[in-house]
């Protein structure tokens, strides 16, 4: 197991540095000015060249690179001044020879181009609410997505069986942003005065009072809007798999033993059936949390997503980067804790 474990980190770390790379070539080749951005376009040409100069700006993208991973590593080498020790957080700096110190710190993904804040602190404050509607996605999906497919599995070449395999492919063509236009005119604009609900907003709101206020109902559009896909695919993977777990000896030997449907169906083929299912919906946790971005967006839901793509419009490359590393260690962590689950779910599965 933990040979497992360090290999699917090992595996994990590679293809984050390659998303690091890509991500991190990609948007130099965009057009704009970071020291401009930075000073907001009021600073002459001497104070550029500064900044330049003290973020590696003018240095070769190479050199660009190797600096940042070198300021995203927990154990890099910097300058030894007052300065780093308090921008870095170095936890342990030990001397290496002239003013170099090798450091141990927490990973530093820099500062905002235009609030100069950092960017950990405002990809914290975003976090929360992209892994609320990734969650909120995921149970809507898991819970209707498992009960339609049990349903559909009890009678299959049904009428609503032909409807639920229908829906499903519907619900996984149909792209999220517009199903989310859709949704937000329908029942946050047309119907509000009887849903109850807007076209935009967020977990948490500022009321007429200045006071932060929990408001969950802006939860429901975008978690059915992010929701739809996995669900089509849970339903469609339940009654498949409740299907095949219909035909073993088992659930023969239960049925001629006389036992209610009610006993067969939870008591016996369920669990069987859900290692797929719960593979997938595990899955698909990592996939929302990516996915979530446009819909945040759409909704103007403050998200990690809705905070990313609108440091992309205003060329936020820091903020950018940090998102990027961040999404991809999800990424990570949740496939190997999939893999994990899936062997403890089915003695059958070893992991080497």
């Amino acid at each position: 197991m933990l040979k497992f474990i360090l290999q699917r980190l090992l595996y994990g770390g590679l293809v984050v540095f390659g998303v690091i790379v890509v991500v991190f070539f990609i948007f130099h080749a965009l057009p704009g000015d970071p020291a401009k951005m930075i000073t907001h376009g009021r600073a002459d040409q001497e104070t550029l060249n500064f900044i330049n100069r003290y973020y590696g700006l003018d240095k070769p993208l190479p050199h660009q690179l190797a600096m940042y991973l070198n300021d995203l590593s927990i154990i890099s080498v910097h300058a030894d001044t007052p300065e780093n020790k308090t921008e870095y957080e170095f936890w342990v700096a030990i001397p290496i020879g002239g003013s170099k110190v090798l450091a141990l710190k927490s990973p530093y993904f820099r500062r905002s181009y235009l609030t100069n804040r950092r960017v950990s602190e405002v990809i914290m404050e975003n976090l929360d609410g992209t892994f609320w509607l990734a969650i909120g996605a995921m149970g809507f999906a898991a819970f209707w997505g498992i009960l339609f497919g049990i349903l559909a599995s009890l009678k299959p070449g049904s009428w609503w069986d032909h409807l639920l395999i229908s829906s499903s492919v519907f619900g996984i063509s149909a792209p999220s942003f517009v199903i989310g236009i859709v949704l937000a005119m329908l029942f946050g604009y047309h119907l509000s005065d009887y849903t109850g609900l807007e076209m935009t907003g967020s977990l948490w709101e500022i009321n007429d009072y200045g006071e932060r206020v929990l408001t969950p109902k802006n939860l429901i559009l975008p978690a059915i809007t992010l929701g739809l896909k996995p669900l089509a695919i849970i339903a469609q993977l339940m009654r498949n798999s409740m299907l095949e777990v219909f035909g073993q000896d088992y659930i023969r030997t239960a049925k001629a033993k006389g036992l209610s449907s009610y006993q067969i169906v939870f008591k016996h083929a369920l669990k069987n059936a859900l290692n797929p299912v719960v593979t997938a919906i595990s899955s698909w946790l990592a996939i929302m949390l990516a996915g979530a971005f446009f819909v945040e967006y759409i909704f103007s839901w403050k998200g990690l997503g809705y905070t990313t793509i609108s440091a992309v419009n205003k060329l936020d490359f820091p903020i950018i980067m940090g998102a990027t590393v961040i999404v991809a260690m999800m990424f990570v962590l949740i496939n190997i804790l999939v893999d994990i689950l899936y062997a403890w779910l089915d003695p059958r599965v070893r992991l080497h």
